[in-house]
């Protein structure tokens, strides 16, 4: 009871067995930690400060190891990129160059056709590449410098003098003296299409303008060639002047910078890329001299697109909003360009034209402010238009000759063609030629559906008359778009095309066979092996009774020629087809080929009748010239190559009677627009006028020329009604070259008399004359020795 009081006193709960089990349980576990923790030492005066330079030297020393293996990694990156293959480059497809010889048959106005699909500027007095002047006789012209096959020439400053359709001198202005050969550089055709979603022309530091670099400088970075990358200077200027307009109106990127960022970077805004902005910026100004970095930048930078492609380089911007070499444009021209760095879209000429203008201004302004222009020249360049071309775009579009061009390259170079090496390729395609036959159709299809109705298509192929070589191709009435190409593509009937091939095989047996035999022009009846009876008509449905052959082929007639034919033999005729260039599978051995029941594609008709005007000699039909690596190594060149198909004598006398349906047959249309130019051709129309066909000869081309409808409907056009007059307008804008053929052994021009029934007769005192292939020694040779007056004139009706 004593205890229970005192403890109640001295205010603690009493304890029981249980509770003082626990408490002596802690009791001992506190005791034992007790023993366990030494009691803590005293640390010595500044100990602290010794634990965090331990942790911070160790720590800089890692950042040091991270800042050189991040430094080190990302210049491995530069240098490799830098001195490999710094950018993409495309393969850059250009035209036939124009070779320019004393004697050759070219006029003055067809010379300004050239320099002008060139975008050379007619100016009073050429004082740079890329000007010419012209007068009735001369044309005084610098010739641009350019890197042909063969290597770099310079630019040339001549004059060349004209008479009577020829070039008669060539004289240098660079030195005292004559040339006897100049060749003028070839349009630029575009670029052979590459995984790569960006494009770019390159150029080295010397081809760019120094007085655009001046502008550049002075727009955005004026401290270039003075600070080590990164500008101080320029970043503490644009951080208060953002400051004073509240908002971002000035970076402080230098131009190392914007390189580092285009070529190495994103674009996302975050610190840790600017950080490697800095960086790589740092890595490029100390490895590179600044005119390096600087022609990287006027390669790389931004400046547009072009029809889903990125456009970067002021070389290609040139050729994308003004169609013409960086080294060629103004001062307000370059001013342009340089104000579109701050921003490609926003300042955009096409869709923004304002914004450019006052943007460009504002260059012009700066760049009179650093005394770089007088008050003068600023007023000049300021008070121009933007001067844009028509219609935008880094090079006229072929994408149906470009079509044929990548089969060539594929069957001819192969794969050692890749992307990213700056490859060139020269071609035949003959700028003006493309140009006007694209226009030719653009104009006539629409006059021509005034008959027919909407929905006619075309198609065209010229190609060099000796040659082969291609110098366009129109694969549908949209030049420039991709899409079906006709041209290759579309097998049609060719109608009365076939003809000359019969004739060609008729006169090929001069023993039996010349322009002045007798064909039977009457009603005539087949009857097939299933007993069906075919009765051909002539187009006007009249019978002539007797025709001299030549007279039948001029004139087109089908009775005439499904007789001869069918003394040939469909064999004979389809062997000559296979000799011309046709497929042997394209032909249907029925008497309906003598009349066009074939079908071909314009390319294959072109093959056939470029063998018949060169005189039987078959030149494989071609795009490819030359290919080119950007080092010069030549990895392929055409070698031009012909053989002979067909007897050349009969050849030369078919392409006669052509030059006679020209002269008073189906095509005398031509003769009336064209009477010195001495051309031949050939009409055809397929059954129940679905194709309207004409191959044209002059000079310098076959040209072949297919209209029609892709429903097969009928046209409601002949030959002469529909691709002739297509045929027509191109030569008024190509104007012809006289077709004079090289007169072949054992012909001789023969007269003859008409007689009644309209056949000819031998009559050696007559003034009508036909050429005859006197292979045998025939009677025919008794006119041998008349007078030879008609050499002269034979060419010129």
């Amino acid at each position: 009871m004593t205890v229970i009081k005192k403890l109640a006193s001295s205010g603690k709960k009493p304890t029981t067995r249980k509770t003082a089990t626990k408490q002596t349980s802690k009791s001992r576990a506190t005791a034992g930690k007790a023993k366990r923790k030494p009691a803590r030492k005293k640390q010595p005066k500044g100990a602290w400060r010794k634990r965090l330079f331990s942790i911070g030297w160790k720590l800089a020393l890692v950042g040091i190891i991270a800042v050189g293996a991040v430094g080190y990694y990302l210049d491995q990156v530069v240098k490799e990129r830098f001195e490999g293959n710094l950018f993409e480059l495309p393969t850059v497809v250009y035209a036939r160059v124009l070779n320019l010889s004393v004697g050759d048959r070219i006029s003055i106005a067809q010379l300004r056709n050239e320099l002008d699909v060139l975008s050379y500027r007619k100016v009073a007095q050429p004082r740079q590449p890329g000007e010419y002047s012209a007068s009735s006789t001369k044309i005084e012209l610098i010739r641009r410098p350019f890197e042909f096959a063969d290597g770099p020439e310079p630019d040339r400053h001549v004059m060349l003098y004209f008479n009577d359709g020829a070039l008669t001198r060539i004289q240098s202005l660079d030195k005292d003296g004559d040339l006897g050969f100049l060749r003028i550089e070839p349009k630029m055709l575009g670029m052979l299409e590459k995984q790569a979603d960006e494009q770019r022309l390159f150029l080295r530091r010397d081809q760019f303008p120094e007085v655009m670099i001046d502008a550049l400088l002075a727009t955005e970075d004026r401290d270039f060639y003075q600070h080590d990358g990164v500008s101080p200077t320029a970043i503490a200027r644009a951080f208060f002047a953002n400051m004073r307009a509240g908002r971002t109106v000035q970076g402080g990127s230098t131009l190392t910078q914007q390189l580092a960022k285009n070529l190495f970077l994103t674009s996302d805004r975050t610190l840790w890329r600017k950080i490697r902005e800095v960086y790589i910026a740092l890595i490029l100004d100390y490895r590179y001299s600044k005119d390096e970095i600087l022609e990287a930048y006027l390669n790389e930078v931004y400046l547009g697109q072009s029809r889903g492609e990125a456009i970067h380089g002021f070389g290609l911007a040139s050729r994308l909003y003004f169609g013409q070499p960086l080294q060629e444009l103004r001062i307000d021209q370059l001013a342009m360009l340089v104000g579109m760095v701050k921003g490609p879209s926003y300042y955009n000429p096409i869709r923004h034209p304002e914004r450019a203008k006052q943007r460009r201004d504002l260059v012009l302004r700066l760049m009179m402010d650093q005394g770089m222009l007088t008050g003068r020249e600023f007023e000049m360049a300021a008070s121009r238009n933007l001067d844009l071309q028509d219609k935008p775009q880094i090079a006229s579009r072929q994408p149906a000759y470009f079509q044929q061009l990548k089969r060539e390259i594929s069957t001819k170079v192969g794969d050692k063609i890749s992307g990213g090496k700056g490859i060139r390729i020269y071609t035949s395609l003959d700028p003006v030629s493309q140009d006007k036959l694209e226009k030719a159709i653009a104009k006539r299809l629409p006059q021509l559906e005034k008959t027919s109705g909407k929905g006619l298509e075309a198609a065209a192929v010229a190609v060099d008359r000796t040659t082969g070589e291609i110098r366009a191709l129109v694969g549908g009435k949209r030049t420039g778009y991709s899409g079906f190409n006709r041209a290759l593509n579309a097998s049609r009937p060719i109608g009365s095309l076939v003809k000359p091939a019969v004739y060609l095989t008729a006169l090929e047996q001069p023993q039996s066979y010349d322009l002045a035999t007798t064909l039977n022009d009457n009603p005539v009846k087949l009857k097939g092996s299933k007993g069906n009876i075919w009765e051909p008509r002539n187009y006007d449905r009249k019978f002539r009774g007797d025709v001299p052959l030549y007279e039948a082929l001029a004139r087109s007639l089908n009775v005439p020629t499904v007789r001869l034919g069918m003394s040939l033999g469909i064999s004979t005729v389809s062997k000559t087809l296979v000799e011309l260039g046709v497929d042997a599978n394209e032909i249907k051995p029925l008497p309906s080929m003598f009349l066009g029941s074939l079908s071909l594609t314009p390319y294959q008709v072109a093959q056939m009748f470029q063998t018949i005007a060169n005189s039987g000699r078959q030149a494989e039909l071609s795009t490819l010239r030359s290919v080119v690596t950007v080092d010069g190594d030549i990895l392929y060149r055409s070698l031009p190559k012909s053989s002979q198909k067909v007897p050349e004598q009969a050849a030369w006398l078919t392409t006669y009677a052509m030059k006679k349906g020209v002269a008073e047959g189906t095509g005398r249309f031509l003769n009336s627009q064209f009477p010195h130019a001495a051309l031949a051709g050939k009409t055809g129309t397929s059954n129940d006028t679905r194709d309207s066909w004409f191959v044209g000869v002059d000079g310098r081309e076959v040209t072949t020329i297919w209209v029609g409808r892709d429903d097969n409907k009928s046209t409601k056009l002949t030959g002469s009604s529909g691709a002739l007059r297509v045929y027509s307008d191109y030569l008024k804008a190509r104007i012809p070259e006289q077709l004079v053929l090289p007169w072949p052994k054992e012909i001789s021009m023969i007269g003859f008399s008409k007689t009644r029934q309209g056949a000819l007769e031998l009559d050696c005192g007559n003034q009508f004359e036909l050429p005859v292939w006197d292979q045998d020694g025939s009677m025919k040779a008794s006119c041998e020795n008349q007078p030879k007056q008609w050499i002269k004139n034979l060419f010129n009706w």
